[in-house]
């Protein structure tokens, strides 16, 4: 949506996302709706539908309804009635594909839907472009503010709206606020209408965005708009370390991909005895150590066995000896019933070397002196030191 970052080229055109919705640096290509009717003609007699989605500031989405002589594809930038104001936003998704997302979001198709007034001039889109551009300054003003106030709230975001006369300002706080001192000052310092709208933790990790532990974007900053309910018990059916550090997101709350494949896991764990099983054995009793869900073996452990190990036993197995100790029947050893695990065969074709060469054995090897040689110097040396001090020198003898 023409962020900071996006340069202008040669003919005048930004570069990066060109207005087109596939910006990696404002989060335009996120929550996109792949349009699978695009290309297909409509049936005979049907018309086009007359409401199109707008895609916002960090991916917030509306339904708008657009005249009928208009036509409108993904990319264009429209104009909006907000009545009295103008917003500006950028054409993501038209057809009936719109119907379908409008009822998915349970919005109703009735008279209450705002209208484009039409594609944004060259002045509408400069006007909104130094808008986008005046918002980080705002958002660190208005923190200064908000310390001096003395209020107990965490601005977020700010927004401005496309005619750069009003902004919705996003914040956090945990008690409620008496913001109404603070928009007075906030309307008269940067001389606009102000929309004060709180949001959770949640939303705010979706409009900031930012790298999961997994590598990849956030979730909700990418795709997932539903933010369901997250317990503990989720990590419990997943056989997970109540870790909170490892288990909660950027938002400081449970991680919402814990639901992903919780339904499988429930699913898997139902095929298993109860944890609180107990076998009888002829040492005692025997009681569930863990379960490999992947497997799908049972690790029996044998109480009177104080020296022994876990005894892993296959699921249907275990099901056996638990209906044969249900029935009263004692069971000699688990051992007869456990899986040989083999060890891991070494490979004899090909063996890795790399870090058991020494890093040193291209350098050249400095030659060390000879002793002999370091002694006739030595005594040269003194022969000389002799003969400047005007010592006598041995006679010769004849």
């Amino acid at each position: 949506m023409g962020c900071s970052s996006c340069s202008s080229g040669a003919d005048g055109l930004p570069k990066g996302c060109k207005n087109n919705g596939s910006c990696g640096t404002c989060g335009t290509g996120g929550k996109t709706t792949f349009d699978w009717l695009e290309g297909i003609a409509l049936p005979a007699g049907a018309s086009l539908f007359d409401v199109v989605e707008v895609r916002f500031k960090n991916n917030r989405k509306g339904f708008f309804r657009r005249k009928s002589k208009d036509t409108y594809y993904v990319g264009d930038v429209v104009s909006i009635d907000l009545n009295p104001s103008i917003d500006v936003g950028v054409v993501s998704l038209t057809g009936e594909l719109v119907r379908t997302q409008m009822s998915i979001k349970k919005v109703r198709d009735d008279h209450e839907v705002k209208k484009i007034l039409h594609k944004s001039t060259k002045e509408e889109i400069e006007i909104w472009q130094r808008a986008r551009q005046r918002e980080d300054e705002t958002r660190l003003k208005s923190r200064e503010i908000i310390k001096r106030l003395k209020i107990n709230m965490k601005l977020t975001d700010v927004e401005f709206q496309g005619d750069e006369k009003k902004a919705t300002f996003y914040y956090i706080a945990e008690e409620r606020v008496d913001f109404r001192e603070l928009v007075r000052e906030l309307a008269a310092t940067f001389n606009i209408r102000v929309d004060m709208r709180q949001i959770g933790a949640r939303q705010e990790a979706a409009r900031v965005g930012g790298i999961g532990s997994c590598g990849r974007e956030l979730c909700c900053s990418t795709w997932l708009t539903d933010f369901r309910s997250v317990s503990t018990s989720s990590a419990r059916y997943q056989q997970m370390a109540l870790n909170p550090v490892k288990l909660a997101g950027q938002c400081g709350k449970l991680k919402c991909c814990l639901n992903f494949e919780l339904d499988q896991y429930v699913e898997a764990v139902n095929d298993f005895p109860s944890p609180n099983t107990k076998i009888q054995v002829s040492k005692g009793k025997a009681v569930i150590f863990k379960m490999d869900i992947f497997k799908r073996v049972v690790y029996f452990l044998e109480l009177g066995d104080k020296g022994g190990g876990p005894v892993p036993v296959p699921l249907d197995q275990a099901k056996q000896l638990i209906a044969k100790s249900d029935k009263g029947e004692r069971i000699d050893s688990l051992s007869q019933f456990a899986i040989q695990e083999l060890p891991d065969e070494v490979s004899k074709t090909y063996s890795n070397v790399v870090g058991q060469d020494d890093l040193t054995r291209f350098d050249v090897k400095k030659r060390k002196k000879s002793r002999s040689a370091g002694k006739k110097m030595g005594g040269h040396r003194n022969k000389r030191k002799d003969h400047r001090r005007g010592s006598p020198q041995p006679k010769s003898s004849k």
